[in-house]
C-alpha cells in the first residue's frame, strides 16, 4: 500500500506524515532528507550547484546516501555518517532545492525511494511523489497552506532547535523555494490531477491530522 503526500515546505507534511504512519502502522519515508544529504554533501565539498551541476552529479554518484528504517524512526546516512540532525537548516533546504533539479540527481534518488515503496506499505512524503515517484499510489494528498502561515511554523521548528533566525528571512527562504520547486523542468511540485489537496492554514495540527486520518480510512 502506498500514501503519497506532497507539498511546499512548512505545510506540515513530515510531521503529519510520521504521526500517520505511526498510527496506520506503515513506514514512514521522507524523501526530501535523501536531497538534504546531497546538499549537504555539495556544500561540504565548496560546490556551487546551480553553476556547477556537473560536479554535483560527479558527487552524489560516488556518494552512498542511505535511509535507513529503524524503530525509532527514519535516519539518513551520508557516507555511513548519520546526518539525520544536520540537513534541518536554511541553508541546506535551499542546496536541497538546488540538487532536486538536477534530473540526473533526481534519476539516482527515486531509485532507492521506488524500491522502498515496493517493499513495504510506505506513507512517503516530498514533492513529486503522487506525480513522479509512486504515480499509481493508492491514496495521493497535496498538503499546503499559505506562505505566512507555514513560514511560522518553520520559525518555531527552527528555534525550538536553538536556530537563530527571524521570520523575514524565512519567509524568504521559503518563497523562493516555492519558486524553484514548482519551475524546475524535471518532476515539479505540483498536486496530481488525482490527488485531494488540503489547506492546513487555518487547521491546528490535530485537526489536521485528523482530516487527513479520515481521508486514509474512507479509502483503505
Amino acid at each position: 500500500m502506498q500514501i503519497a503526500i506532497d507539498g511546499p515546505g512548512g505545510a506540515g507534511k513530515s510531521t503529519l506524515s510520521k504521526k500517520l504512519a505511526k498510527t496506520l502502522r506503515f513506514v514512514y519515508i521522507d524523501t526530501g532528507a535523501m536531497y538534504r544529504a546531497a546538499g549537504l554533501l555539495c556544500l561540504r565539498n565548496g560546490i556551487e550547484i546551480r553553476q556547477e551541476p556537473d560536479k554535483a552529479i560527479a558527487l552524489t554518484k560516488k556518494a552512498n546516501i542511505d535511509l535507513v528504517i529503524a524503530e525509532t524512526g527514519q535516519k539518513i546516512l551520508l557516507n555511513g555518517e548519520d546526518v539525520t540532525d544536520l540537513i534541518r537548516t536554511p541553508e541546506i533546504s535551499m542546496a536541497a532545492s538546488d540538487v532536486s533539479a538536477i534530473p540526473e540527481v533526481r534519476l539516482q534518488l527515486v531509485e532507492l525511494q521506488r524500491k522502498l515503496g515496493q517493499t513495504h506499505d510506505v506513507i512517503m512524503d516530498g514533492r513529486d511523489i503522487g506525480t513522479y515517484v509512486l504515480p499509481n499510489a493508492s491514496i495521493k494528498i497535496f498538503l499546503t497552506a499559505a506562505p505566512e502561515v507555514r513560514a511560522k511554523r518553520r520559525l518555531a521548528e527552527l528555534t525550538e532547535k536553538g536556530e537563530v533566525c527571524d521570520y523575514d528571512t524565512v519567509l524568504a527562504d521559503l518563497k523562493r523555494r516555492d519558486h524553484n520547486d514548482s519551475t524546475r523542468a524535471f518532476a515539479p511540485l505540483k498536486a496530481a490531477e488525482d490527488s485531494i489537496v488540503v489547506d492546513t492554514s487555518e487547521l491546528t495540527f490535530e485537526e489536521s491530522f485528523t482530516h487527513l486520518y479520515t481521508i486514509i480510512k474512507e479509502r483503505l
